[in-house]
């Protein structure tokens, strides 16, 4: 199936998922469950802490890994030399890197994903299996799993720009000025892709990071569907 995304105001996504529960029933919809798992500088300090290491000599060493995304220990042993000096001089600090590379990347603790639902023609139970996470009602199964059995799964990501534009139209309506109709806006505002040429893009949902910026003042966007293609490209 399809993973379908939808974006929401921050403030109201639980209505949407209410909603679908009430649509097609609440043993029909279940919130996924998601696994933290134990990345290179958190299992150095829960390794430490059971070691009982004193706590300014273990922050050292997690304080010397990079913190790049899904960086490995191994990857910090190779790339910084100060932390490779530390693990070769003596027992102590070789133990605790070893024991987290070996717990490195198993699960930590379980929580809720923070978008994904899952929707079925037949109740959820007689699917996968299910348990409860405070209010929630969660798969067992992550969202790799669900998506090789084929269950449909919608995102519902609470997006923060939404709520930021519903908050702005709404203080411009308490001025008794009308705001914004979306429905009728069209495509083709010049002033639009001219401002996002300029690369004057901060608060503007996909397109503010640096590289999609610069991207963004190479291509001159003169369309909406340079936009699109320019995010097809920059986030494959």
């Amino acid at each position: 199936m399809p993973d379908i995304d939808v974006d929401f105001c921050y403030e109201r996504r639980q209505e949407v998922i209410d909603y679908v529960v009430r649509k097609y029933g609440a043993d029909h919809v279940a919130q996924i469950i998601t696994f933290g798992t134990m990345a290179a500088r958190a299992v150095v300090r829960d390794v430490g802490r059971v070691l009982r290491i004193p706590y300014n000599e273990v922050d050292k060493i997690a304080k010397l890994i990079p913190q790049m995304l899904k960086i490995t220990l191994q990857q910090a042993l190779d790339m910084v030399p100060e932390l490779k000096e530390l693990y070769n001089s003596g027992e102590t600090f070789k133990k605790l890197i070893d024991l987290s590379m070996k717990l490195e990347g198993l699960p930590r603790h379980a929580s809720t994903h923070a978008a994904g639902v899952v929707i079925s023609s037949v109740p959820t139970m007689e699917l996968v299996p299910l348990q409860r996470n405070e209010d929630s009602i969660t798969t067992q199964y992550p969202m790799g799993t669900l998506e090789a059995l084929g269950m449909l799964k919608m995102d519902f990501l609470g997006l923060r720009t939404l709520t930021v534009i519903k908050d702005c139209c709404d203080f411009i309506e308490r001025r008794g000025i009308p705001a914004p109709d979306f429905n009728t806006l069209g495509f083709d505002d010049r002033n639009v892709y001219d401002l996002i040429s300029s690369g004057d893009t901060v608060g503007i949902f996909q397109l503010e990071s640096a590289g999609m910026t610069n991207l963004m003042m190479q291509m001159k966007p003169s369309c909406f569907e340079d936009i699109i293609a320019g995010i097809a490209l920059f986030r494959p």
